[in-house]
């Protein structure tokens, strides 16, 4: 089976599934945004929560898992419908074993958390109850660890960069430090996977640039190197930046200008829902096409490779003075991609049938894939099964 990339449609929203292309078929779920009205049966917004878990496998106790599941950043438009369709806490409590198979909640064995990006987005925002929830697992999951110095899986945790005043330092052993590269899931090391952590990174000794981090929708940045196959030579380079704004994306420039490779992409998932404000500080509902594009942002975001494809995970891209998603955005991407070749696509103008699914060639490269999903799916009883979350109790 190739990597695939499977990225849900929520709307102004991001949920992106990865499935590597190993014997274990890993998956990586990348932030969540299952909305109320998608667990309504009566409603047509796409059934997300339905459409992941039908691209899960189960343990041996029949319960869905992802391997790792990261969080960019603590907004609810990333980890909205956590609480409700995930798991969290230790999984000798899980109570989900005698419900309906497409009720039970998804096992995440793995725990990817950034404790800065929290700290940052705390500090002027009130937090929504997915990411207190979020919060409180993580917590949960560093505690563990500290009291055994090891942790099995569904008490697993990855932190994503350090913390301030030193609060990671006894971490090390499950901390990944900004500009390191890591390729272990969920405690095995992968042949098919790696990632350089690229943000977030404490700086202490500048509280300015700290100030300026904590408004600028610090999330963590991360480029993945997938491997389409067991067998392949080349990899995708799939870069993740959450909502990201514009003025992280021109320290990217400021550190990599001489190592652009480091940024290069053959898949990139816009950040902030095709915003324009990662690309300029400029307002465009306040000015419009007079709005200057940032340069040095512009370049961070822009080291596409041959073929390469950016994904805007949004509703649909209008001509208005919305933001996100924004056309004047739309439009840069697209210039981007002019010079090699590559595909724009939104989720919500490209998806079919809750998802738009991509999948890795052997050239590194990702194309459209055909909608496939677990064989469990297929069958009559599955084809019955009612909205995830809308059963009665």
């Amino acid at each position: 089976m190739a990597a695939k990339f499977t990225f849900f449609q929520v709307g102004n929203g991001d949920m992106t599934l990865v499935r590597l292309a190993d014997f274990n078929v890993t998956t990586i779920l990348i932030d969540c945004h299952i909305r109320s009205k998608a667990d309504d049966p009566n409603d047509d917004t796409p059934d997300v929560a339905r459409a992941l878990r039908e691209r899960l496998l189960r343990d041996d106790k029949d319960r869905p898992y992802v391997d790792a599941f990261m969080l960019s950043h603590p907004d609810k438009d990333h980890c909205g419908g956590l609480s409700k369709h995930f798991w969290l806490g230790h999984p000798d409590e899980y109570p989900d074993d005698k419900k309906d198979r497409w009720e039970k909640r998804i096992i995440i064995r793995e725990l990817w958390s950034s404790p800065l990006v929290f700290r940052r987005r705390s500090k002027n925002h009130t937090l929504c109850d997915d990411a207190i929830a979020f919060n409180k697992e993580a917590r949960r999951r560093v505690q563990y660890w500290r009291d055994h110095r090891w942790a099995s899986s569904g008490n697993r945790i990855k932190i994503m960069g350090e913390d301030v005043d030193g609060k990671t330092d006894d971490l090390r052993s499950i901390l990944v430090k900004s500009d390191e590269w890591f390729s272990d899931i969920n405690g095995s090391s992968s042949s098919v996977f790696r990632a350089q952590l690229l943000a977030p990174a404490p700086h202490e000794d500048d509280a300015n640039l700290e100030e300026q981090l904590t408004k600028n929708e610090s999330s963590i940045v991360m480029n993945m190197e997938i491997w389409p196959s067991q067998f392949s030579s080349k990899r995708t380079r799939f870069f993740v930046g959450g909502d990201a704004e514009v003025l992280i994306w021109e320290r990217m420039w400021e550190r990599f200008e001489n190592a652009p490779e480091t940024l290069a992409y053959d898949l990139l998932l816009a950040p902030h829902h095709c915003s324009w404000h990662t690309l300029s500080w400029d307002s465009w509902s306040g000015k419009g096409e007079d709005a200057k594009v940032s340069e040095a942002a512009r370049n961070a975001l822009g080291q596409a490779k041959q073929s390469a494809t950016i994904v805007s995970s949004s509703k649909k891209i209008v001509d208005d003075l919305n933001d996100p998603p924004c056309i004047r955005a739309k439009r840069e991407y697209r210039a981007i991609l002019r010079e090699v070749d590559g595909w724009f696509a939104c989720t919500e103008e490209n998806g079919s049938k809750g998802v738009l699914e991509l999948e890795s060639a052997s050239d590194g490269t990702v194309i459209k894939a055909a909608v496939a999903v677990a064989a469990a799916a297929t069958s009559a009883a599955a084809a019955a099964a009612p909205r995830a979350g809308a059963l009665k109790k």
